[in-house]
């Protein structure tokens, strides 16, 4: 591949806001109880903090709408009397909202106290600025064990964690205690090893004490797209994946975000991550598909065995029939797939079989025609080549049908299998209707596939190219369906002499045998996925890149949004 070193300096986001550096405001409120309504909050405390420093507080009492229940007032101390002169809560916020600024928010449960304020932002038009939150009662759960306290209540932190003010359901008594409450915890954090912002707000016990000290794996990779490889202590490839931002990415596999039961396991087992830095995301996907193949990596669902897709062909002899093959070789120009199964290409196979009657036993017949016919015959679905009542001629009239059928133009399989599928519906055979249905999509499947890829695996060279982000653009060479190379064009540059040394040391690739491409038939569907999206352009081609205009794609497409609409009701499906 053609590529051009990308240097990369990492950002204060790349590594984390170290949590010395984070502006926090601890808050409380008090409300009438109930569901969040922002006229139920009674009184507003809060106090801004910042490596330990205390930077200013904030308290209010709030007039709300409503009458405080007996209850509650005898639980916070706050009275009907005590609220009557104060300000209604729009009359607040602004204010509220401005001591917050752009501030983390921590409170002890956190979503019921921010619950209450998003509320009030509602109710009075206020813009809630969706800051970065953090719930103490949240990491207690994580952090303080059921030997230390019996539950995780906000007194019970304070007396455990000795607090210099007792919390009293009070708005501001409370949220100082729950300063020193988040102190304690940011301490207990910090000996586990986590220092950031972001660290913070992301831990769970579920992730275990191994599985974060190896985030130190991500520390020297690049924050630029491309992919990543995890490996073992020896070496060995165990997942191999892909991102816009290598670092990033591979920091979430240490963290609470990462919830697959087989990655946690993964990282258990992983001793270090080699990156490899890309300049497009199409060259990202290609690198990841061909070192998924080349390794095989355990973690990896998809994409590892490529080798295993197989092919529907028509044989090259005098009486060619279908056969289920492994590879394309040169001997015939009737081949459909890949299919992922051999089971897939055999219902192919029985579509056809179902239309055309070509024989199916698989000895090599002579033209004499001395062999014995089989009850093929005697049911009208084969016309006896091997006992001489097919001359080679006759015969090659059904096989040119075939080959038409497989890759030029499916319509005659479509039409006569769903008349054959309405048939069986209205007579109740919804079984056997299903079972054609089956073998028809695995059909216009195989050879809608086999259509796509075969004019580019017969191209020698494509050049295209879409605008980049950052301006210029992004060009990528295709030599026969393989990703070749590519590069990116400066901003305002003639992008034509970066095309012609990118055609100048971009892959050589011998020509394949169509319709297989030169290269991973995935890999060749993502680079024309790609070819097709909005403001690709051709640059140039060598060679003629056509499809065939009756191909299996449109039947394909037709069929399965008629599956779709019909699944729920059992509708007749129309040809």
């Amino acid at each position: 591949m053609h590529t051009t070193p990308v240097a990369v300096q990492g950002t204060l986001d790349d590594l984390g806001t170290p949590l010395s550096e984070v502006t926090f405001v601890v808050l409380d409120l008090e409300t009438t109880g109930g569901k969040p309504a922002g006229s139920n909050i009674t009184e507003i405390g809060a106090v801004k903090v910042r490596g330990g420093v205390v930077l200013g507080e904030f308290q209010t009492l709030v007039r709300p709408g409503e009458p405080i229940p007996a209850f509650v007032s005898v639980l916070t101390g706050i009275s009907n009397a005590m609220v009557a002169s104060a300000p209604r809560i729009d009359r607040v916020l602004g204010s509220f909202l401005e001591f917050l600024g752009d501030a983390v928010v921590v409170a002890h449960n956190a979503p019921y106290d921010v619950g209450f304020l998003k509320a009030a932002c509602r109710e009075t038009g206020e813009q809630w600025p969706r800051p970065a939150v953090v719930d103490t009662a949240h990491l207690a759960r994580q952090l303080v064990t059921a030997d230390e306290a019996p539950n995780r209540k906000l007194g019970t932190l304070a007396s455990l964690f000795g607090t210099t003010t007792t919390p009293d359901h009070r708005a501001l008594h409370d949220a100082r205690a729950t300063v020193d409450v988040l102190h304690a915890l940011i301490g207990r954090v910090g000996n586990l090893g986590v220092h950031s912002l972001e660290e913070l707000q992301t831990y769970s016990k579920r992730v275990t004490p191994g599985q974060r000290r190896k985030r130190v794996l991500a520390d020297d990779l690049p924050s630029a797209p491309g992919v990543y490889v995890f490996k073992d202590a020896n070496g060995q490839a165990l997942y191999v994946g892909t991102s816009v931002d290598i670092r990033k990415r591979v920091r979430s596999y240490f963290t609470e975000s990462e919830k697959r039961a087989r990655m946690r396991d993964m990282v258990r087992l992983a001793e270090e991550v080699t990156p490899v830095v890309c300049q497009t995301a199409l060259e990202a996907q290609v690198r990841e598909l061909r070192l998924i193949a080349e390794h095989k990596p355990r973690f990896n669902r998809r994409s590892r065995y490529p080798e295993r897709a197989v092919w529907l062909k028509l044989t090259h002899e005098a009486f060619p029939r279908l056969s289920v093959v492994s590879s394309v070789r040169d001997d015939s120009p009737g081949y459909v797939g890949p299919f992922g199964s051999k089971a897939a290409a055999e219902l192919a196979m029985t579509a056809l079989h179902d239309v055309l009657p070509l024989r199916r036993c698989t000895k090599r017949l002579s033209r004499k025609g001395d062999s014995t016919a089989c009850a093929l015959f005697d049911l009208g679905k084969c016309g006896a080549p091997c006992i001489g009542q097919q001359s080679v001629d006759d015969y090659a009239a059904i096989a040119d049908e075939a080959r038409s059928m497989l890759t030029a133009d499916a319509r005659p399989v479509v039409d006569a299998l769903l008349d054959r599928m309405n048939a069986l519906g209205a007579q109740g055979r919804y079984e056997d209707a299903a079972a054609v249905r089956d073998r028809l999509l695995a059909f216009v499947r195989g050879a809608a596939r086999a259509q796509r890829l075969d004019p580019l695996a017969r191209t020698p060279e494509v050049v295209a190219a879409r605008p980049g982000a950052l301006g210029g653009w992004e060009v990528v060479c295709i030599r026969y369906g393989r990703f070749a190379g590519t590069t990116l064009t400066p901003r305002g540059a003639d992008p034509m002499p970066y095309i012609a040394a990118l055609r100048e040391t971009a892959e050589v690739v011998a020509a394949p045998v169509a319709p297989a491409p030169a290269a991973l038939t995935e890999e060749t569907e993502r680079v024309l996925h790609w070819l097709e999206q909005p403001g690709v352009r051709i640059v140039r081609t060598e060679g003629v890149w056509i499809c065939p205009v009756n191909g299996a794609g449109g039947s394909r497409n037709r069929l399965e949004r008629l599956m779709d609409a019909g699944s729920g009701g059992g509708a007749r499906v129309a040809g």
